[in-house]
């Protein structure tokens, strides 16, 4: 059944305490043949995506990127469960293995690191790529990265909804532990005419996105629709957050919750730094081979 907190065509009041960004629809973009995105950055949620620095929700069905650096930042994949065969991946670190469908893999690369996935031939992945951004007293640290199995998160299932934590905790089920952020991380699926409830924690923000379908978000005194492709980032609330879906189809979303970092840096593509002094070092570094490499 659904929550009673919002009845249709009910509108609340907003509450002051609460900070929240409008609905952000982001940008489409294609990379060659076999990487198309829905792609979402920092900069049009008022600061409220912090730590996110970026989302891209993609399908790939060919090696489009190649072996690649990051710095200052985490760089997160999640695949959903519909990807199609595997995701190899191989980084600096000596890691060398196949992503399955659900899995995620956290690469921390802090001071440095190189990354490349490739969908196996045949393949087509279907997921999130995020970067989480770093404070600043770990952006020069050593890298390390976290593999999380889709059979060891932990899955909320009933009536009403099928929630995988990927990591963090919700409704009283803890997964794996985030490097950094004690981030939550969430994958669902909502019945038709049912609802999903998560407790958010004070000091963190909040990032949901509308995968497929149609959902309405109440939480404090605030009420919004998400549809397919569509974001809203969430700021400091400790408010439970309800999702109702009213539509006869399931609704998917995905949620991403962390420690807000509250630090100015810049990004320069799959860089993050303190300055743009540190930027150009970064690159210096990498191209000198400090980063290592991908054998």
């Amino acid at each position: 059944m659904l929550d009673p907190v919002l009845n249709r065509g009910e509108r609340l009041q907003p509450d002051a305490d609460v900070k929240v960004s409008g609905v952000q629809t982001g940008h489409y973009f294609e990379v060659g043949k076999g990487f198309a995105a829905h792609s979402f950055r920092h900069t049009g949620y008022q600061g409220l995506m912090d730590p996110l620095i970026m989302v891209d929700h993609y399908t790939m069905s060919q090696s489009t990127f190649g072996a690649h650096p990051h710095a200052g930042l985490a760089a997160v994949s999640l695949l959903f469960e519909d990807s199609q065969g595997l995701f190899h991946n191989r980084d600096s670190m000596g890691n060398d293995f196949d992503l399955q469908p659900g899995d995620l893999y956290w690469l921390n690369a802090a001071g440095g690191a190189v990354h490349d996935e490739a969908p196996r031939p045949g393949s087509v992945i279907h997921g999130l790529q995020v970067f989480v951004n770093l404070p600043g007293a770990l952006k020069q640290g050593e890298p390390g990265s976290e593999l999380v199995r889709a059979s060891d998160m932990p899955v909320i299932e009933n009536a009403s909804c099928r929630v995988r934590i990927a990591m963090g905790s919700s409704n009283g089920l803890s997964g794996a532990t985030s490097p950094v952020g004690n981030m939550t991380i969430l994958d669902g699926t909502i019945r038709p005419s049912s609802s999903f409830s998560h407790q958010l924690k004070p000091s963190h923000n909040c990032w949901l996105y509308a995968v497929d379908g149609s959902f309405e978000v109440v939480f404090a005194q605030h009420a919004m629709t998400l549809n397919k492709g569509e974001s809203v980032a969430i700021g400091h609330s400790a408010a439970c957050l309800y999702l109702h879906n009213r539509q006869r189809s399931e609704a998917r979303f995905a949620m991403f919750s962390g420690q807000a970092i509250k630090e100015s840096f810049v990004q320069r593509g799959p860089f993050a730094l303190g300055s743009e002094q540190q930027i150009e070092q970064a690159q210096s570094d990498y191209k000198a081979g400090k980063f290592g490499r991908v054998v």
